[in-house]
């Protein structure tokens, strides 16, 4: 076969892989992929719905901003989304794949409510609330560390580990709240100390949310410097590359397994603390809200860079925000507000695509030479 026919045969478009692009090229691509999303969305709301486009976003919009007490809502939401988002970055990042944060929050908040319920009478409060920050952050770090010693030491699966614990963790919350129940067997804890608010975090300025998103706060930036600029975040990064070159420079691989779980675990039990003891005052199986699967995508999407994910997470929250509005105000059913956030989520993911390849397009000479 001559070379004439080899390049005959070469295709017209070609893949490429991107070395590197500028951060606001970047970024204009995602922005790109919303307007576009914006615009498929709008197809598809006069398609099914008859609705002006422009109105219903106006009130997905308003669903989010609409009152002071929608605002503060938001960033609530955001903040805890945010923060589950930072406990599983260091293991991404490291590719540890910790399905487990749902479990992990329920684990830290079941701890705190457990310190409200059985000591919220008998210590005060100046002893309570730093058992219960102890008692939250530790529970959330051993049942991280747990599929982190096993694939540590067996190698063991951690996807199928963290995912199944948090079914364990599930049933503890919902075996507890049938124990600690009120009225009795109702399955319902309901407010823990509603009269003395013994264990509640304390508000700021009369905004009960504003601890929450001040502590949220102060983890990104934290987050932020560890990863980026720490000895230890180095060795994630390392550890996550290659296991083998990093034994090769010397890391202590297994070490940092564990190391960086206890991190993770510690950081969801911290939104446990904030979801129990600073935002609903009782728990149940839902009070993760599924928060531990949705950072999953948060941390993807901003490529593990905290400052970014609090970006994807207000894009997040705002989403959701808005779709529950659409649904209220124009009588859609559920089902339609989760197909306008799945379009938008998904351009977005799908730019992905073009942030880190190029499309180049092959063209042949005169005569058929390439």
């Amino acid at each position: 076969m001559n070379s004439t026919e080899k390049h005959k045969r070469e295709p017209l478009l070609h893949i490429v892989k991107r070395d590197s692009i500028v951060w606001w090229k970047s970024w204009l691509i995602r922005i790109l992929a919303v307007a576009v999303a914006l615009i498929v969305c709008a197809f598809i709301t006069v398609l099914l719905t008859g609705e002006n486009p422009i109105s219903v976003y106006a009130t997905m919009i308003d669903g989010a901003f609409g009152t002071k007490r929608r605002i503060w809502s938001l960033f609530q939401n955001l903040a805890m989304l945010l923060c589950i988002s930072l406990a599983v970055t260091p293991a991404f990042k490291m590719k540890f794949w910790n399905i487990g944060a749902e479990g992990q929050v329920l684990i830290g908040g079941l701890a705190t409510a457990s310190c409200m319920i059985l000591f919220g009478e008998l210590l005060p409060s100046v002893v309570l609330m730093p058992l219960i920050i102890v008692a939250s952050i530790v529970a959330g770090a051993i049942w991280a560390v747990i599929p982190a010693f096993f694939r540590a030491r067996w190698n063991t699966n951690e996807t199928l580990f963290t995912l199944m614990m948090n079914y364990i963790a599930i049933q503890l919350v919902s075996f507890f709240s049938y124990i600690w129940s009120v009225p009795k067997g109702s399955g319902q804890i309901g407010v823990i100390n509603s009269a003395t608010e013994m264990g509640w975090l304390p508000s700021i300025g009369g905004h009960d949310y504003l601890l929450n998103i001040l502590i949220v706060g102060a983890l990104t930036i934290f987050m932020y410097v560890y990863l980026r600029y720490s000895k230890q975040g180095y060795e994630i990064s390392v550890v996550g590359e290659s296991e083998n070159t990093a034994r090769y420079i010397g890391i202590d691989v297994k070490k940092v397994i564990i190391r960086t779980m206890l991190i993770s675990g510690a950081i969801c039990g911290v939104a446990g603390l904030l979801l129990v003891s600073g935002t609903d005052h009782t728990i149940t199986r839902d009070t993760a809200a599924g928060r531990g699967f949705t950072a999953i995508m948060v941390s993807w999407l901003a490529k593990f860079d905290p400052i970014y994910m609090v970006l994807t997470s207000f894009l997040i929250v705002f989403l959701q925000k808005g779709a529950t509005e659409i649904t209220t105000i124009f009588g859609f059913n559920s089902s339609f507000s989760d197909i306008i956030t799945g379009i938008i989520i998904f351009f977005i993911i799908g730019s992905e695509f073009f942030i880190n390849y190029t499309i180049k397009i092959h063209i042949p000479e005169k005569g058929g030479r390439a």
